[in-house]
């Protein structure tokens, strides 16, 4: 993909003031502490600024006058973010815990300190765990997320602890009732500032990523095989049962729907048990990745020279549909020296519940000018609820393959198959393209699939329940008089990454149209400058965002960034976070890299193109 020029210095169109806010490690490190040599434990250090009233409002107006000299002003402004955990302003008193306002006036205190732009983050899921509270929280299984075996999740994120605190909207749970209660008094307190203070929150964060959670939180999350979810707990199944029972109306339908012969709502399972691995006692227990009916076909395409076209999917010799492409793949771009662009990937996600059980084969083909290139390709198998050998899916004159299943076997087959279809000769390579490269990821050959229609059901379930949860914090954070105009989401799209698992993360109907909160969208590597994501906000008619995490994590071609920030400026966006700089000495930081710590936007941090990033920031914010 040709690099493209970008001026810092070209004139910007009118529009609205575009705020470039940063997430800033350290806000509250006092230079009383900074210029203590004596110091070397941070937690330590950072107690002894607040015991005195201290903070570091001094250190943040020096980094941010770096970026943009002489305060915020034009159609470029730079200001910061200031991130509130809610469960960590209680403090224990007596037997209980109440919210300790000395740790709330040094927070507060930034916004009238620090005379810029500010996005104020009000955090309370899973990363919400610093302080005793949290933990206190934690050990308590009503609070949380649980995996079907009635254990939570155990995860960690860079050595940063995570708690799996549930997306019930049960207000009587303790989470939710010192989550809401927090959200109030903050709320509160915001409202008392100064007008002048008041004026300068262009917009409030509100929760955090909402979404389900599964292993390996920090890489598990384009996992297909032997996948495990949330939530199970004994009201989230009884959640479920209840939605059955509303959307079907009596069993008898839904047995009709489903086929299967269930007695009463309340011993509908909620699919959890792998066909592959676990003894079922009826089929509505089945669940695997694959079992809500839906077969990713994904992979990566490298197209430097746009010779391709269009890409085309084809199973058992007929066009399903386009192929979208342009998606997100920062590890290809890590992987290949070579490739100089994260949006790489390829992705469509087939529909094969109302496929015949029995061998099928899946191809992508690539369109370039009249001639068509068989990209990659791969057989499938649908198999029936008794699990019983397959043949009958396969059109007239396969019936030899249900002895010899082989690749080859039915490679010629269908090779037969697509000649009748017209192709009168095999499609030839993609790599009569020069330049072109590419790799199929999903399915592997020969993926055995069972559709359980009660999965589907099961997975949109979990995806209610995250919006759900949002909208009874926004709801909450409205009542208590914040404008809601200011109220943003700050929400993840697991689907713009194709090798991602969306089913891991529940979200979708988070990210639709029409939802009364402004869209906050978090973007990473290729999604900070993508046609997909693009075309994704415009079918939603998702405008007047927030990008509350930012970061383009390139550094193969050096103006990624600008364009990167020029994008999100074009289309819109009320402000971006970028993630992150620190104020942090370096005596205190870990000598240890990490996915995290690679992001530091500073000008002598080459990871991940962090330096070309602050440089971007900064003659971007200068124009």
């Amino acid at each position: 993909m040709a690099s493209v020029c970008l001026n810092a210095e070209a004139e910007l169109p009118a529009r609205k003031p575009f705020y470039i806010v940063p997430t800033v490690e350290g806000l509250l490190f006092c230079d009383e502490a900074r210029n203590d040599a004596k110091q070397v434990n941070f937690a330590q250090a950072q107690a002894g600024c607040e015991a005195k009233g201290r903070d570091g409002a001094a250190a943040l107006n020096r980094l941010l006058d770096e970026l943009e000299p002489g305060g915020a002003k034009g159609q470029v402004q730079v200001g910061y973010l200031l991130t509130v955990q809610l469960l960590s302003l209680y403090k224990a008193h007596g037997t209980g815990w109440v919210i300790d306002d000395k740790r709330v006036d040094g927070l507060l205190r930034m916004l009238t300190e620090v005379k810029r732009p500010v996005v104020v983050y009000l955090q309370s899921t899973h990363f919400d765990t610093q302080g005793p509270l949290p933990t206190a929280l934690a050990k308590d299984p009503r609070n949380l997320l649980l995996y079907a075996d009635g254990k939570p999740p155990e995860l960690g994120y860079f050595g940063f602890a995570i708690a799996p605190f549930t997306l019930s909207t049960d207000t009587t749970l303790p989470v939710n009732v010192y989550r809401f209660d927090a959200l109030r008094y903050l709320s509160k307190r915001l409202l008392a500032l100064p007008a002048e203070a008041r004026e300068r929150i262009v917009g409030i964060s509100l929760a955090g990523e909402a979404h389900q959670l599964y292993p390996d939180f920090e890489n598990g999350m384009g996992r297909y095989e032997d996948i495990r979810v949330t939530d199970y707990s004994a009201a989230s199944v009884d959640g479920f049962r209840s939605m059955l029972e509303k959307r079907f109306g009596s069993i008898e339908k839904l047995n009709a729907a489903m086929g299967f012969n269930e007695t009463s709502f309340t011993t509908v399972p909620a699919p959890s048990k792998n066909i592959r691995k676990e003894r079922l006692t009826r089929f509505g227990e089945h669940y695997d990745a694959w079992a809500d009916g839906y077969l990713p076909i994904s992979g990566w395409l490298f197209d430097p020279e746009n010779r391709v076209s269009e890409l085309l999917l084809y199973v058992d010799g007929q066009v399903v549909g386009p192929v979208q492409r342009g998606m997100n793949r920062l590890d290809v771009y890590r992987a290949v020296e070579e490739i100089n662009t994260p949006n790489t990937g390829f992705r469509y996600d087939l529909d094969f519940s109302a496929l015949p059980v029995g061998r099928h084969r899946a191809q992508v083909v690539a369109v370039s000018g009249k001639d068509r290139y068989l990209l990659a390709e791969a057989p499938f198998v649908v198999v029936g609820r008794d699990q019983a050998t397959v043949s009958d899916g396969l059109p007239a004159g396969a019936q030899d393959l249900k002895t010899d299943g082989s690749v080859s076997r039915v490679k010629a087959f269908f090779d037969k198959v697509l000649r009748k279809l017209g192709f009168n000769r095999p499609l030839p390579s993609p790599i009569a393209l020069p330049g072109v490269r590419s790799w199929l990821d999903m399915p592997r050959s020969l993926q055995d699939v069972y559709y359980n229609p009660l999965a589907r059901e099961w997975n949109k379930y979990r995806d209610e329940q995250t919006l759900a949860f949002m909208t009874v914090f926004y709801n909450v954070a409205k009542d208590a008089g914040l404008p809601k105009e200011k109220l943003f989401s700050h929400q993840i799209i697991p689907r713009i990454n194709s090798s991602w698992n969306p089913q891991l993360f529940a979200v979708d109907s988070t990210l639709q149209s029409g939802l009364p909160w402004r869209p906050g969208v978090n973007m990473y590597g290729g999604t900070t400058n993508s046609a997909w994501l693009r075309h994704f906000m415009k079918e939603r008619q998702l405008t007047d965002y927030g990008a509350p995490e930012f970061h383009p994590q390139q550094w193969k071609q050096p103006d990624a960034a600008m364009a990167a920030l020029r994008e999100q400026y074009d289309a819109g966006a009320r402000f971006i976070s970028p993630m992150y700089f620190s104020l942090v000495p370096e005596r205190f930081k870990t000598s240890a890299e990490n996915g995290v710590n690679r992001m530091e936007i500073r000008p002598d941090n080459p990871k991940d193109g962090s330096d070309q990033f602050y440089k971007a920031i900064r003659d971007f914010a200068r124009n």
